[in-house]
């Protein structure tokens, strides 16, 4: 009783906390698969221009802030559901421009832990002994973003994590440029960019759609619950991507070096990587959108692949299923399964999404093989999630939703098949375009670890408060 008390009186404060306990500013601020949002036209001759005034400065608390680069994703609720930048501009080219945005979050977490392992004495310390944790704040996260439009269609972007559980100092997650216009005035090529996008770079790779919806560090506004998933394909390489999207058709094609770090060490063990997509997007009419899509990646050698450990930022379930000698930093993944292909992978992931009126059911399906070198054969996961998500009140303000999530597979060094099995329930509420307030009671189970490992028996459960601003 006293522990759900004390979450309902820091839901409010959570909000307070995040902006002063979030050590610097966060993500940015781009759109392009939705219109930027526009100021109401004073179309009424009796319009005076402090009215209008008044209407452009509601808008940009209601409906968020003018863009001023074209071709990205809004940081404000304008992003929701926003995948690939579509051909739509969203904001008008008047010359060289600059901009900035900012995400920082920061929750209230209340969980609990407990596992059916055997001792392990280390040193005299039992490694599998779980740590004490229990009601309080988490560190704020933040990430800030720069973006720059050089020419029409043309702009670049470097996003820096301020604040992160991981590295609590600043340091710079991706830096590219997107192509959208051609800068040579030949008509076949101004041809081809109407349906062409061209974008190199370090940058977050879009292998698969499920990392558009999950929290990038201070960047947690897209994501309608707290946690990601529980096998989270999220990395970022250096490479480049072609897009041709026409009449809702996506393709996608893209070649990077494969890893996180770019070097020119060890040429004989490291390749590069492939990762395509094919899908469509379409507005069947004004209460229906359809979309589904299928991604591949493949890298037949690396030194240090991270599709699936390439989260630098962290787990948002901070301690959970750790030992008493883990350190919040180095042991920054809790609760999250990474399979340990690190030298060869091949993965598919297939999602479906669907949003009826208010209604929103989003799916994942995938399936990774792969295996470290001293390995003698590929290992196999599979991860199934369904996200259902219901917005409702004005301008759908406010939402409820439910996420199941099952990852199974082998791990090395681990005799048979392992699962774990994640069930999220919460809600949110837009208070304006740009701050979120989120709640969410979630249950995690392991199974098949052996019981000299800590995650035997291991489960975890509770309760979690995000307080997230996006701009």
């Amino acid at each position: 009783m006293t522990s759900t008390l004390h979450l309902a009186t820091a839901l409010a404060a959570l909000l307070v906390a995040a902006p002063a306990a979030a050590q610097q500013p966060a993500e940015p601020a781009p759109p392009a698969t939705v219109p930027a949002a526009t100021v109401p036209a004073a179309t009424d001759p009796a319009a005076t221009p402090a009215k209008t005034e008044e209407q452009a400065i509601e808008a940009s608390w209601k409906k968020g802030r003018t863009m001023r680069i074209q071709y990205v994703r809004p940081m404000d609720k304008r992003g929701l559901n926003v995948f690939e930048t579509t051909k739509d501009p969203g904001a008008e080219f008047k010359g060289f421009a600059m901009d900035f945005g900012a995400a920082f979050t920061s929750q209230v977490q209340n969980l609990s832990h407990e596992n059916r392992a055997t001792p392990n004495l280390v040193n005299g310390i039992d490694a599998n002994k779980l740590q004490n944790i229990g009601f309080g704040f988490n560190n704020s996260t933040a990430n800030a973003v720069l973006h720059a439009q050089l020419a029409p269609g043309i702009r670049v972007q470097l996003t820096s994590y301020l604040s992160a559980r991981h590295h609590n100092e600043t340091w710079v997650k991706d830096g590219y440029i997107q192509i959208d216009q051609s800068p040579i005035d030949l008509a076949p090529l101004k041809m081809l960019f109407e349906i062409a996008t061209v974008r190199i770079g370090h940058m977050e790779i879009n292998y698969g759609d499920a990392h558009f919806r999950r929290s990038d560090n201070g960047n947690a506004l897209y994501n309608p619950f707290v946690g990601n998933y529980i096998m989270d394909a999220f990395t970022t390489e250096i490479g480049g991507e072609v897009y041709l999207k026409l009449n809702g058709l996506i393709a996608m094609g893209s070649v990077t070096a494969g890893e996180l770090r770019g070097t020119v060490l060890t040429p004989d063990q490291r390749g590069p990587s492939l990762i395509g997509k094919l899908g469509f997007d379409r507005q069947l009419n004004e209460q229906v959108r359809v979309r589904l899509t299928g991604s591949m990646y493949q890298s037949k050698k690396g030194m240090s692949n991270t599709l699936y450990g390439g989260d630098r930022a962290g787990s948002r379930y901070y301690w959970v299923m750790e030992n008493t000698t883990a350190s919040e930093t180095a042991n920054y993944t809790s609760g999250a399964i990474n399979p340990g292909f690190k030298n060869r992978v091949r993965a598919f992931q297939l999602n479906p999404f669907v949003k009826a009126r208010g209604l929103e059911v989003f799916g994942v399906v995938e399936r990774a093989e792969g295996k470290a070198s001293a390995e003698a054969s590929e290992r196999v996961w599979k991860q199934y999630a369904v996200d259902t998500v219901y917005r409702f009140l004005p301008d759908e303000a406010a939402y409820l939703g439910v996420r199941y999530n099952k990852a199974t597979g082998t791990l090395a060094g681990i005799p048979g098949e392992i699962a774990a099995n994640r069930w999220q329930v919460g809600g949110g509420w837009f208070v304006t375009a740009n701050i979120l307030a989120k709640a969410e009671y979630v249950t995690q189970k392991f199974a098949g670890y052996p019981v000299s490992h800590i995650r035997n028996g291991g489960k975890f459960n509770g309760f979690m408060l995000e307080g997230v601003v996006g701009f």
